[in-house]
């Protein structure tokens, strides 16, 4: 079987650095599923607006071809320890193939591009491709008994941000939640602790700089890409 993009996702991250790890991390990432000419039709989303949430099949199109490798490192558990690749989500999988729950925002069902859904909680690089859109029913898909394995240690990692104002008020007003959210995860490589060293972040046509100190993440830098 072949599988071809149905849409593509547009959001505010050009590079894979600083995507949130899982989708719904931060609640205020929002992005425009677009979608390509031969599914540009509004009957295909008929009804979807009785639903609040959907899942995303899509592609790690920035993750680089890798031969198979059995275990993976996921990031939140220090970057050493290593787990099945089926017992994760990392992108360094046979097909390359994501899975996330989002939340949809506004449904446009008017104009040459329609249909057009604006979802929120997102976790994928601009321009990503999606394959299949399925909506979320809570009766099947929420599982209160489920176990949750080595994430139950790191589902409420957080790390705080130290912004100051006039550093923040570059960025626009509407997007400055969603930059302090992703900041919060903490987007460094799980094994690197350093005190004082920098990152860069591309975010929303801005470049932020920011380093890690005092337990917390403090911004240095914001510029205009």
């Amino acid at each position: 079987m072949e599988i071809k993009p149905i849409a593509r996702i547009h959001t505010d991250f050009s590079e894979k650095f600083g995507v949130p790890r899982q989708a719904g991390l931060a609640p205020s990432l929002t992005g425009k599923i677009v979608f390509e000419p031969e599914y540009k039709n509004v009957q295909a989303v008929k009804e979807l607006d009785g639903f609040s949430h959907i899942w995303l099949i899509w592609e790690f199109s920035q993750c680089s071809d890798s031969k198979f490798s059995p275990t993976v490192r996921p990031p939140r558990l220090g970057g050493n320890r290593r787990v099945g690749v089926f017992a994760s989500r990392s992108p360094f999988r046979p097909n390359r193939l994501g899975l996330s729950c989002v939340k949809i925002e506004k449904i446009e069902t008017g104009g040459e591009n329609a249909p057009i859904i604006t979802v929120s909680g997102v976790d994928m690089t601009d321009g990503t491709p999606i394959y299949d859109i399925k909506p979320y029913i809570p009766i099947a898909d929420c599982i209160p008994t489920a176990s949750e394995g080595y994430t139950a240690q790191t589902k409420k990692y957080k790390i705080s941000v130290n912004c100051d104002e006039k550093l923040l008020s570059i960025i626009p007003e509407n997007k400055r939640q969603a930059l302090l959210e992703l900041l919060s995860n903490d987007p460094r490589p799980a094994y690197n602790d350093e005190e004082g060293k920098e990152y860069g972040v591309t975010f929303a046509g801005f470049n932020i700089r920011f380093k890690y100190e005092n337990n917390g993440l403090s911004v240095t830098q914001i510029k205009e890409v």
